[in-house]
């Protein structure tokens, strides 16, 4: 099983790597192939901001196991209007060769922790259109989609995505009154 820890400046390369070959197969077919051909973790690695402690900044979470980076979670303050007091999962990828293994799983819990322990009740995040496997990922641990759609242009190419959320606070445990 990995291990979770806090991303480093140093892990900004192996991030990048991560980053670059889940794009590459979770996006292909939705996203221009040669735009994804063409990605290169050494041009992605200098536009994290890692090692941050301040709890307002965002934050980067990594799983690891023998040394290497299996994937990672980075998350904050939402960045959109209609919902700045919600938490934000702004990127959740894991290494192809660690899909379905439970470390998506491991990120996704850590992050809602804590958003919980930093007193955040609503978390958001977005999903390209069209990633099914990710919606059904995100759907099995309570997230939904909340209607909310939007074109972003992340790296320069045209994407359309849709805001799923989930709530933090725990449902109420039905008590029979006597």
């Amino acid at each position: 099983m990995p291990t979770l820890r806090d991303a480093t400046p140093a892990d900004a390369l192996a991030i990048a790597g991560v980053q670059v070959r889940a794009w590459q197969a979770a996006y292909r077919g939705l996203i221009d192939d040669e735009f994804l051909d063409g990605l290169l973790p050494e041009d992605r690695a200098n536009r994290y901001r890692l090692g941050d402690e301040d709890p307002m900044t965002a934050r980067t979470v990594l799983a690891e196991a023998g040394g290497e980076v299996l994937g990672f979670a980075r998350f904050g303050l939402c960045r959109d209007d209609d919902a700045r007091t919600a938490g934000e999962i702004y990127a959740l990828y894991v290494d192809p060769s660690r899909w379905r293994t439970g470390t998506g799983r491991l990120l996704l819990d850590d992050a809602t922790d804590r958003f919980r322990a930093d007193g955040f009740e609503v978390a958001v995040l977005w999903v390209l259109r069209g990633n099914e496997a990710a919606e059904r990922f995100y759907e099995s641990a309570g997230w939904r989609r909340d209607g909310a759609e939007r074109e972003e242009q992340p790296y320069g190419v045209v994407s359309n995505v849709l805001r799923m959320r989930r709530s933090l606070v725990p449902a109420r445990s039905q008590v029979e009154v006597r």
